[in-house]
């Protein structure tokens, strides 16, 4: 079973940079391909980005965040800058189920961590 979970989140102004992390047990890193997803307040859990292959990012993620991993860590991270107030949100990471399928859709996704609150405020 795979455990995940994230860290880092906090309150940020606008236009700053936070990076979050995503630690994970459970299952041989290296195998695991781990997405980031987020959720506002009364919005459904959308798709942020992965590093699958190659980078994957939301058209809300692309030149402003960017995912790393370090699998002597066994972590991987969301690098975030540039962040606006709609950014605010309950971040979560999340382990792809299979090699196939699309890496946007959430159904993709099995093990989730419990998330890690980001507020940016104006």
């Amino acid at each position: 079973q795979v455990q995940l979970v994230e860290s880092g989140g906090g309150l940020v102004q606008t236009g700053g940079s936070l990076t979050l992390s995503c630690a994970a047990s459970g299952r041989t890193f290296s195998s695991l391909a781990i997405g980031w997803f987020r959720q506002a307040p009364g919005k459904e859990r959308e798709f942020v980005g992965i590093l699958y292959r190659s980078g994957y990012y939301a058209d809300a993620a692309k030149g402003r965040y960017t995912i790393s991993r370090d699998n002597a860590k066994n972590t991987v991270y969301l690098h975030m800058s540039s962040l606006k107030p709609e950014d605010t949100a309950v971040y979560y990471c999340a382990t792809k189920k299979s090699t196939g399928g699309s890496v946007f859709s959430i159904a993709e996704y099995d093990h989730w961590g419990q998330g890690t609150q980001v507020t940016v405020s104006s």
